[in-house]
């Protein structure tokens, strides 16, 4: 394993927190004078930084490592993937995106409030909120724990601990002044300092490998590790899964989850908006096949040493905890500079989805929550309701945190997945939102009462799915794509049994 840190390493890791630094006092300086202004930009965000912001927030550290390990392992299948994110996204940006822009909204939710009352708004804002804290207080530790292999060569408590605060402090310089805006200006720094950092490692591992392109292409082809669909009914990601379950979370991920949508809200008008979409997904696919076909050399480089010329066990472990294979070629074999540059690229993608949470979460508290309650106690002041937001996003960094230190803690001292559970937490609240905007937008049916209860509904339907419930405890074994099925069609039935609202 490489020693710590070189000073070529930290001198490209100090250069890259310069501009943050740098670019989050300039864009700190954006005027505020509303929610709409703080939440939204005030409605007048280019469409391509909107574009480029989507795709930064919908990547993360888990997917900068984990792309390279699904190819490594497996094939190219997990592409299909981002083709039913393709078709998510069309559906989003022609049916959602016209009837958000319609009712001039901030928070996706207030749709439900002109269908089923404030009372289903705030409903589904809690759940967001609770989801997006579990999801992504897992996902800040994942992040935070890579960094802190990286830099401390430990996965100490108290380096995970820094990691987490690093990370938070970039994500609060930037979310905390300017709001959404700012957060979608730093996603173009954060999105073009990860896809670098990826492309250059590509090109130093295609340099590494002692064979020309054909013999590459040959040697994959042979090992079967160019596949790119699944026909399998079973299969993690066939096709058929690829147009059910996973349709439908992309869907939800796009377009009712504030986290990713909040950014669309931020056009000018639904037309920019959706183009923004578009163009963020056409951007999404190439990057995802970047680290896809890293995980392919690292295949070659590690299983084929006639063509690395490295003749070595691989154990996919740290300190007791298992590891992906990128994480273990950054540990082993990455030499001075380039083991920087991949460091910030990590921070970069792990930035680009704190960030985006704090402002998707505060939105939601206020907006949603607050907002509504202060109003009806005759407070109005705008810039009232800015600094609240302000704090809300103070107050959810805090709450990330320590989800992201209970994460560590509940992972090395009990046996029970607190991991698994809190990255799938919000694809099960996924199932009850599936189910009521379904009704919502399709039928005439269901009412204030069912709202709640789809909600839990879906959500309870996918937990006790799970292996670590009843689906293990009845031998039920379902994939992931089919649980979020299931969990929707239950939601949906739900909200079939309420009353159509009279006219």
């Amino acid at each position: 394993m490489h020693s710590a840190f070189s000073t070529l390493d930290w001198t490209v890791f100090g250069a890259y927190f310069l501009v943050l630094t740098l670019t989050s006092v300039i864009l700190s300086r954006v005027k505020v004078k509303s929610t709409r202004d703080y939440f939204v930009g005030g409605n007048s965000v280019p469409m391509f930084a909107v574009a480029i912001s989507v795709l930064a927030t919908s990547q993360s550290a888990a997917t900068f490592l984990g792309g390279p390990e699904y190819s490594y392992g497996k094939d190219l299948t997990f592409i299909g993937f981002y083709l039913s994110a393709f078709l998510a996204v069309v559906f989003v940006a022609k049916v959602l995106i016209p009837r958000f822009y319609a009712i001039n909204a901030v928070t996706v939710y207030e749709l439900l409030e002109k269908r089923y009352g404030e009372r289903a708004k705030k409903q589904a804002g809690i759940m967001f909120l609770i989801g997006r804290l579990f999801a992504s207080g897992a996902r800040l530790y994942i992040g935070a724990l890579a960094i802190s292999m990286i830099l401390f060569l430990d996965i100490a408590a108290s380096h995970v601990a820094l990691s987490i605060a690093i990370l938070m402090a970039g994500a609060l310089a930037y979310a905390y002044f300017g709001g959404v805006k700012s957060v979608i200006f730093s996603d173009i720094i954060q999105a073009a300092t990860y896809i670098g950092a990826g492309i250059a490692v590509l090109i130093y591992l295609y340099m590494s490998l002692n064979s020309d392109f054909a013999t590459i292409y040959q040697t994959l082809q042979a090992d079967g590790k160019l596949k790119l669909i699944d026909t399998l009914l079973t299969g993690g990601f066939s096709i058929w899964a690829l147009l059910g379950g996973w349709l439908l979370l992309n869907i939800a991920a796009y377009g009712l989850d504030q986290d990713m949508t909040q950014r669309a809200l931020a056009c000018k008008d639904s037309k920019e908006a959706q183009r923004s979409l578009m163009m963020s997904i056409y951007m999404t696919i190439p990057v995802a096949i970047l680290f896809l076909f890293i995980g392919l050399l690292l295949y070659l480089f590690y299983k084929h040493p006639e063509l690395s010329g490295l003749n070595a066990d691989v154990v996919q472990k740290f300190n007791g905890e298992k590891i992906t294979i990128f994480m273990y070629y950054i540990l082993h074999e990455m030499p001075e500079g380039m083991r920087g540059l991949v460091t910030v690229g990590a921070v970069a993608a792990a930035l680009s989805s704190s960030n985006s949470v704090l402002g998707a979460m505060a939105s939601v508290a206020v907006e949603d929550l607050y907002k509504p309650w202060k109003q009806k106690h005759g407070v109005n002041d705008e810039m009232h309701f800015v600094k609240a937001g302000r704090m809300a996003v103070l107050l959810f960094a805090v709450a990330l945190s320590l989800m992201a230190m209970l994460s560590y803690y509940w992972q090395r001292y009990t046996d029970l997945p607190l991991l698994s559970f809190a990255l799938g937490v919000m694809a099960f609240a996924y199932t009850g939102l599936l189910g009521v905007y379904g009704a919502a937008i399709f039928t005439q049916r269901g009412s204030a009462k069912t709202v709640p209860l789809a909600l839990i509904g879906g959500f309870l339907t996918v937990l006790l799915l799970q292996p670590y419930v009843l689906g293990g405890m009845l031998g039920i074994k379902l994939g992931f794509a089919w649980q979020i099925v299931v969990g929707t069609a239950v939601a949906f039935g739900v909200m079939m049994t309420g009353k159509k609202p009279a006219r």
